[in-house]
């Protein structure tokens, strides 16, 4: 992403204005980091009308600066014996509601601004679950994709033994995100065990069920993006039954959001990777998606190989596919404004980002203009970081919830985010505005407990 000129934002309000220049100042170089304060700033307008304490007591400036930024070099050594270095970060955003909470993503990509778009992100997302966990993200521009399990625990273990440092089940406690699953956690979990002589289970979340995870956490931001669709369509007597539904990716979030789609009745029909998409009308086979990007770790091609019914598109755009839902899941940005109007075209009811900030501003403001029930990640992708709280409960308590008690306790979870979002929006007089209604809610959680805390 290229960085942003001031003509590509719209004026915020002459409370907010002053302060997201300053964020643009002190943090240059940082689109998408400027994209997301920009996003919340724009729509928290209103609230700093009504509540002008907020303003009084700096509010937004003490928000929009992390509470701490860690930046430091991982070397490790690659199966040909060749010394490698990448850098790891971890941004601490806000602790006012708990331990900070935020995944790590292993990605080439990875940048202090994507790392600071992520937490600060995070801040509201984990506002609106209610679950008493603070806003942080870290990771590193490590690539995962091909290199050996040795590599990898390798490289974890590197990466490890600088962020235990930082980071405690009271503090800091991370998770997964793109590059960064079961395997990654394991190796990261045995080095911390190993550098603090500490059984600490609710140091890290996402861990695997026989060594302290929790059932449903691996499901539950695809799952949670699902419910949270359902939600929105119920508000205006719909359902999922018969729905086509577009998702892109290939990981997690694309994988359980593919199969919660079809357990409620609508046909998932795409699934992409950076070399392209596959649309299978027939809806798409789970078993045969996760054998080749689970278990092979393979390119989504080998999908159509394998399904007569499928088909691939090479670097071809998942969004030209016509479908009723949207889902997408793979990375920032990656739904544009003219992917946006090729789906409202195609008569797109309902857009839910089960990515972090997947849809560009431009993209967002056609589905708003058409009517498109639109969800932001925030909101709509809240389900992984919640049911890590309740893992974390679980480990506090070393207590094991089953599976349908647990899938439970998600779908109630996205129903009050549901509630909280729509709610805040008809209060502050944009009723429909998912969106407003989202950085509102969240917002108002964490302002009045800065406000009660003090200036710290």
């Amino acid at each position: 992403m290229t960085e942003t000129t001031t003509e590509d934002f719209h004026l915020l309000s002459a409370t907010a204005q002053p302060i997201f220049d300053s964020v643009r100042a002190l943090n240059p170089n940082e689109p998408e980091f400027h994209q997301a304060v920009h996003e919340v700033l724009h729509s928290i307008g209103p609230v700093l009308e009504r509540r002008p304490e907020f303003v009084e007591h700096a509010v937004l400036e003490r928000l929009v600066e992390p509470e701490r930024q860690v930046i430091f070099r991982v070397p490790w050594i690659d199966d040909n014996g060749k010394h490698q270095v990448n850098r790891g970060y971890r941004v601490q955003y806000s602790s006012v509601l708990g331990p900070y909470k935020g995944g790590l993503r292993f990605h080439p990509s990875v940048n202090i601004s994507i790392i600071k778009f992520l937490g600060f992100e995070q801040i509201f997302k984990n506002a609106l679950t209610g679950q008493g966990i603070g806003g942080g993200k870290g990771g590193a521009n490590f690539d995962p994709h091909g290199r050996s399990d040795a590599e990898v625990m390798r490289f974890c273990q590197s990466f490890m033994s600088e962020l235990h440092r930082h980071i405690g089940e009271h503090t800091d406690v991370p998770a997964g995100d793109i590059g960064v699953g079961g395997r990654e956690i394991g190796y990261l979990f045995g080095m911390y065990r190993k550098i603090t002589n500490r059984h600490e289970s609710g140091i890290l979340t996402g861990k695997g069920i026989g060594w302290g995870g929790a059932q449903v956490r691996t499901e539950a931001t695809g799952y949670g993006a699902v419910f949270f669709v359902q939600e929105m369509l119920d508000v205006h007597g719909e359902n999922l039954e018969g729905k086509r539904v577009a998702v892109s990716g290939s990981g997690n979030v694309a994988l359980y959001a593919i199969e919660k789609a079809t357990q409620l009745g609508a046909k998932a029909l795409t699934a992409s990777d950076s070399s392209g998409y596959v649309i299978d009308e027939s809806g798409i086979d789970l078993g045969l998606l996760r054998q080749i990007k689970e278990v092979e770790r393979g390119r989504i091609v080998e999908y159509a190989k394998r399904r007569a019914s499928a088909r691939f598109v090479e670097g071809g755009n998942v969004w030209e596919v016509p479908a009723d839902i949207a889902i997408p899941s793979a990375t920032q940005n990656e739904l544009d404004e003219a992917s946006a109007q090729a789906l409202v075209a195609n008569g797109v009811r309902a857009v839910a980002e089960g990515a972090n900030m997947p849809c560009t501003p431009e993209a967002v403001a056609v589905f708003q203009a058409a009517g498109v029930l639109f969800a932001p990640g925030k909101a709509a992708n809240a389900g992984g970081v919640a049911t890590s709280a309740l893992e974390m409960s679980q480990n506090a308590s070393r207590q094991r919830w089953n599976f349908a008690d647990s899938e439970q306790k998600l779908r109630d979870i996205m129903a009050d985010i549901h509630h909280a979002a729509f709610y805040a929006a008809e209060r502050y007089d944009v009723p429909g505005d998912y969106v407003a209604g989202a950085n509102i809610a969240g917002f108002e959680r964490v302002a009045n407990a800065m406000l009660a805390q003090g200036v710290i």
